[in-house]
């Protein structure tokens, strides 16, 4: 397989090639999410739900636990009401 080039117009625009689109399966008006990853961009596309996604995009920082977080809370309530019960 070649590999497909195209080119950017004036207005920043650009066609996907045919065999791209082939490969993506794409339709006219499909949306397309574009991950940057270092020097290289991934073009993935958009269809299906919004969990479809989960998991494309790495986090930025380590996820909350929210288990702890509310063990946390609960510990801090608990001793918020015996020192007012004091």
């Amino acid at each position: 397989m070649r590999m497909p080039v195209s080119v950017l117009t004036k207005k920043w625009q650009t066609t996907i090639p045919k065999e791209i689109r082939k490969f993506l399966k794409l339709e006219p008006s499909d949306r397309l999410l574009y991950l940057v990853e270092g020097e290289k961009v991934i073009l993935k596309p958009l269809k299906g739900n919004i969990l479809d996604l989960r998991g494309s995009v790495p986090p930025k920082e380590k996820p909350i636990d929210f288990r702890k977080l509310r063990k946390d809370t609960k510990k801090k309530i608990a001793r918020k009401i015996v020192e007012e019960a004091s």
